[in-house]
């Protein structure tokens, strides 16, 4: 798992964040997390406020859309959502579908050998096989952090862990995702933070909490990297 040296004799390495970046899940997590409130008599978050947490492990996500602190109730909330997930898992209706031009940015980078991908995600690890699986990206993304991992986003540790293992410093790391979270992330490991004018926050938010760039299409981010 090396990349050779970058035209600045640096190999890069891109770590994506999955919701929101690589594929569009917004209606199946705002589904069960809906479901999951009002089964336990809370009032029902709206899909703006679902959007707004999502990338955040699911007790702090959780919390958050409770506007309190941690407690047991939301680690309970938490497990009796993975189930409601796991369960709209077997519908018919089930699909988590990329964004208009990931596959072929994916298959681009695939092809450099100055590049590693990799993710970097509040999914569970049986979220992400499930995508890379559907996609056909297993091969390509050569490191995978999630919740089950690291601590929740915005702490360091998924990019750093991610550098770690692939051996390539923060400084040639590009985070790409679409939340505020994922920035924050971004900078805090010494990475440069791209977002994503296609998820679920919005760019003016994005650059307020220290992106470098904001991608209007996939295909921008080749330009960046070079």
């Amino acid at each position: 798992m090396t990349a050779v040296p970058s035209r600045d004799g640096a190999p890069r390495l891109v770590l994506f964040d999955c919701d929101g970046t690589l594929v569009d899940s917004a209606d199946i997590i705002h589904a069960s997390m809906v479901s999951t409130f009002r089964e336990a008599g809370l009032a029902e978050p709206t899909l703006d406020a679902t959007k707004s947490i999502i990338g955040l492990t699911l007790d702090l996500a959780i919390a958050r859309l409770l506007d309190r602190p941690l407690d047991p109730e939301c680690g309970r909330l938490a497990e009796r959502y993975k189930e409601h997930f796991i369960a709209s898992r077997q519908l018919p209706s089930f699909h988590e579908p990329l964004y208009d031009g990931i596959a072929e940015l994916i298959g681009v980078l695939a092809e450099r050998d100055d590049v590693l991908i990799g993710m970097v995600t509040g999914k569970s690890r049986r979220g992400v096989k499930r995508v890379l699986e559907a996609y056909g990206f297993e091969r390509h993304f050569v490191t995978v952090r999630t919740a089950d991992d690291c601590p929740s986003k915005p702490h360091p540790a998924m990019v750093l862990e991610c550098c770690g293992e692939t051996g390539i410093d923060p400084a040639s790391t590009f985070v790409v995702g679409d939340a505020i979270y994922d920035m924050q992330m971004a900078r805090s490991a010494g990475a440069k933070a791209i977002g994503v004018s296609w998820g679920y926050h919005d760019s003016g938010a994005l650059f307020a909490t220290g992106a470098n760039a904001v991608l209007g299409k996939p295909r921008d981010l080749l330009a960046l990297i070079d």
